[in-house]
């Protein structure tokens, strides 16, 4: 059993973190890998990549969005609840070198996922600027690590209420059209991803993205995180998560991603019922 040790509501209530004691994992665990977590017996096998490790008190923690029926039992577990399994460190890590400059953009929970590879991308070295965006400010989250982990942090919101107004990507134009940037890397929302990386392919700057399609056992055997990368498939699980953001099919990932859509909505809604009905 995996005991949450710390619980933190962020964004309006929608993001959760969980801090977990998993010794085992935290000790062997590199920016950019993820878990695959199950709360109970029959739960859904759920993969989420790390937003942090302390292998000294033998925590991970995860920082995810209630977008189902499974998160949302996450999200009803409190401190000294535990899930039952979680298997892990899975993935390959990022490959971290001392490039030059990187910029590291940041949307909605992928901001989570960003934070150990910004952190470990500053520490390599490099000169890093991060652009982080949300639709709002209130839907902001990880900004104070953010800012500590990067040498520059510009902020973004769709409405303008904090920071610029508009999208990541504007931010990032002015950049590149500022100065030589060496790499880029971009987690968020599979849109924000494609246009990001659309924009770095036209300066020739190289771009990871993290995937995290449907996933099942993790470890390449069931197929289920196929995505195509440069015309080729490639297991996420084990192949990834990271990927050249110039070559993953977005359009096939995006369709994909919505395959059971109308189940997991029936399923979140089944849920809320219960859960009202105590």
């Amino acid at each position: 059993m995996f005991k949450i040790v710390k619980r933190e509501e962020m964004a309006e209530g929608t993001v959760i973190l969980n801090e977990i004691e998993a010794p085992l994992i935290a000790k062997k665990a590199k920016p950019g890998q993820f878990v695959i977590l199950k709360a109970y017996e029959d739960g859904e096998r759920i993969p989420l990549t790390m937003a942090e490790t302390d292998p000294q008190k033998g925590t991970i923690t995860i920082i995810y969005m209630v977008v189902g029926k499974s998160t949302a039992y996450f999200r009803d577990m409190q401190v000294g609840d535990s899930y039952q399994d979680i298997i892990g460190p899975l993935g390959k890590p990022t490959h971290i070198e001392k490039v030059g400059t990187v910029v590291c953009v940041g949307g909605g929970t992928g901001v989570a996922v960003l934070h150990p590879i910004t952190r470990a991308m500053k520490a390599a070295g490099n000169h890093v600027i991060c652009i982080i965006g949300a639709r709002t400010k209130d839907l902001l989250i990880l900004e104070d690590k953010m800012r500590e982990a990067s040498h520059d942090l510009r902020i973004c919101t769709d409405d303008g209420s904090y920071g610029r107004k508009g999208f990541v990507t504007e931010e990032l134009k002015d950049i590149l059209d500022s100065r030589k940037v060496d790499q880029a890397v971009a987690i968020g929302p599979v849109p924000m991803m494609k246009f990001v990386s659309q924009l770095t392919k036209q300066y020739n700057v190289p771009t990871l993205v993290s995937l995290n399609p449907i996933m099942v056992d993790g470890t390449g055997m069931c197929g289920g995180c196929r995505v195509s990368v440069g015309g080729e498939t490639k297991f996420a699980c084990v192949d990834g998560p990271e990927f050249d953001g110039h070559k993953v099919d977005y359009d096939e990932l995006m369709l994909r991603l919505q395959a059971y859509a109308e189940e997991e909505k029936a399923c979140y809604g089944d849920y809320c019922k219960l859960s009202e009905e105590g």
